[in-house]
């Protein structure tokens, strides 16, 4: 297959990439800079020049391929909600030149969105559909004659270069002196590592798989063990707070850090043939440089 790939250079994208050749696919990388199709061009990608708003080059790359797989996702906080609004127009855009061509496209999407509180399946939806990222997802799961997946990954994809959620809990930790926890810290995160994130991708595409995917390779960590395994890297205190204190430790993570998110990839793992093999989250945190 030939698969556009949005989001070719980031930290679940580029794996994504070597997956798929590795799997003897070809790739034509979505590049909004030189810089950008300089790193592709090293792993002997194709580089389509665009980004995320020219949504022509969207489409252009689309129909160029066999599939598509979008990772990319504006990641800055302070504008939370106009990035999604321009993920789901990125997403309709290709979605809408995919239409009636029964090729596969497989898109990211989060397990934070659908259910909290209770362990989340695949049969979950957000409780509303046309809402936040949910939107992006409804489109592509009801786009006729395309081949649709949603890839929810949960808050924490680890590895080698992670800038996520969790490095920004370390960074707040290294800050403040100490390493925090809400309540009774029993709330818990679902994780994955990125190179097995990386293969639900391209099983999906290779599978045509349609519905939602859940790229979980842990249930739920619970949040005290994440602060006390930071405690322990850093070398800080770990200690409950109240809710009302976390703002001021976590700043926007605070939303996030007291959720209780335990979500199943049971059905994903039966529906692609799928086993996570990489190293579970406090085992790569306190071996692969976390706290360096």
């Amino acid at each position: 297959m030939r698969v556009f790939v949005t989001g070719a250079t980031g930290f679940i994208g580029s794996a994504t990439v070597q997956d798929l050749i590795g799997a003897g696919h070809q790739v034509l990388g979505l590049a909004r800079s030189d810089a950008s199709a300089d790193a592709l061009a090293r792993l002997g990608v194709e580089a389509h020049r665009g980004d995320l708003t020219d949504l022509d080059s969207l489409v252009a790359g689309a129909r160029a391929c066999d599939g598509v797989i979008h990772t990319a996702f504006i990641h800055d906080f302070s504008q939370f909600m106009a990035n999604i609004e321009t993920d789901r127009r990125a997403v309709e855009a290709m979605t809408g030149a995919l239409e009636g061509s029964n090729k596969p496209i497989a898109i990211a999407s989060g397990t934070l969105m659908v259910a909290q509180g209770r362990l989340a399946t695949e049969a979950d939806t957000s409780p509303d559909p046309n809402a936040g990222r949910a939107a992006a997802e409804t489109r592509v799961l009801n786009t006729k004659g395309v081949l649709g997946s949603v890839v929810r990954l949960p808050p924490t994809v680890h590895g080698a270069g992670d800038h996520g959620f969790v490095p920004r809990l370390v960074a707040a930790a290294r800050e403040k002196g100490v390493s925090p926890y809400v309540g009774d810290g029993a709330n818990r995160w679902p994780a994955v590592h990125r190179l097995d994130a990386a293969r639900v991708f391209r099983l999906a595409v290779e599978r045509g798989a349609t519905g939602a995917l859940h790229a979980v390779g842990e249930e739920g960590v619970p949040m005290r063990q994440i602060a006390e395994t930071i405690g322990a890297g850093l070398g800080v205190p770990v200690r409950s707070i109240a809710p009302d204190e976390a703002p001021a430790h976590f700043d926007f993570l605070a939303m996030f850090v007291a959720t209780d998110n335990p979500t199943s990839s049971a059905a994903t793992r039966s529906k692609l043939g799928w086993t996570p093999q990489g190293p579970d989250l406090l085992t790569d945190m306190r071996d692969n440089g976390y706290f360096s």
